[in-house]
């Protein structure tokens, strides 16, 4: 069984939600761009988030990744208590591989995000990376994902999120393309913290975050309900949910919806 993407909730090219005018889906093989130096790819990276609106930065740091690594796909999450808030994603099967993970609280960016190291899975077709995280990997495949690698986001004492970098064949980065990822990652941190929040933005800032974070916050909700109606923990009432979610061949963000719109109530036991 495999949660299904949803392109409605992901958005395809010209979604404000993906990102719009995505490489991945233009028909042109952006990996075959690469820029063998490092310079070329801070080049690369300044000029994809020229101009860009606060909103738009995850979007074009997980573009600029792709078009700079040997990768399919890549997306940027925060780590928060419970399911990881996507921020940003390259393209609808990205985002759909990052809800994956969130909906099975399990995978790389959960374990990048844990160590603060990067995690390599290089193949999820079979072998240690297949065996260690068994219902991630069969999922991930099952729409062509082959790899992951996630980046952690902060510093020595912070992980503040992941970035996820994905690939439709198995294979392990080179050093000088762990190096440019590393730099992506770094990138996006820096990027991530100078961007304007709701509660402290200025005037002509984007209130960007809580809307981007809104179906994460039916999550929290939806534990407080569960909870309450079962009489569970909070780490219970998430695993329900996330069982639920899997059972179903749904992602956590949509059963938690049902539940606070009432329209699905969990059965005890």
């Amino acid at each position: 069984m495999a949660v299904r993407p949803r392109h409605d909730r992901y958005g395809f090219p010209g979604d404000s939600r993906s990102g719009g005018d995505d490489p991945c889906f233009s028909g042109r093989d952006v990996r075959n761009e690469r820029p063998a130096d490092p310079e070329g790819a801070v080049d690369v990276i300044a000029e994809g988030i020229r101009d860009a609106r606060p909103g738009e930065i995850p979007f074009r740091l997980c573009r600029a990744a792709v078009q700079l690594l040997p990768v399919s796909g890549a997306s940027v999450c925060l780590r928060s208590n419970g399911v990881p808030v996507r921020l940003g994603a390259s393209s609808a099967e990205a985002s759909h591989v990052a809800e994956i993970q969130a909906t099975l609280g399990d995978g790389p960016c959960v374990r990048a995000a844990e160590v603060g190291v990067p995690v390599l899975a290089s193949d999820l077709t079979a072998g240690r990376d297949a065996r260690r995280w068994p219902v991630f990997a069969q999922q991930a495949t099952a729409v062509g994902v082959q790899a992951v690698y996630s980046m952690p986001l902060g510093d020595e004492a912070v992980t503040v999120g992941t970035l996820d970098l994905y690939r439709d064949t198995p294979g392990r980065l080179s050093e000088q393309e762990l190096r440019t990822a590393r730099l992506v990652a770094g990138l996006m941190t820096v990027a991530l913290m100078a961007l304007p929040r709701e509660e402290n933005g200025g005037a002509g800032d984007e209130p960007w975050l809580s809307g981007l974070a809104a179906d994460h916050d039916e999550v929290y909700q939806a534990i407080g309900m569960v909870m309450a109606q079962l009489g569970v923990e909070a780490d219970e009432a998430l695993a329900r949910l996330r069982a639920h979610a899997f059972a179903q061949d749904r992602t956590i963000l949509e059963v938690a919806h049902d539940v606070v719109v009432r329209r699905k109530r969990l059965d005890p036991g």
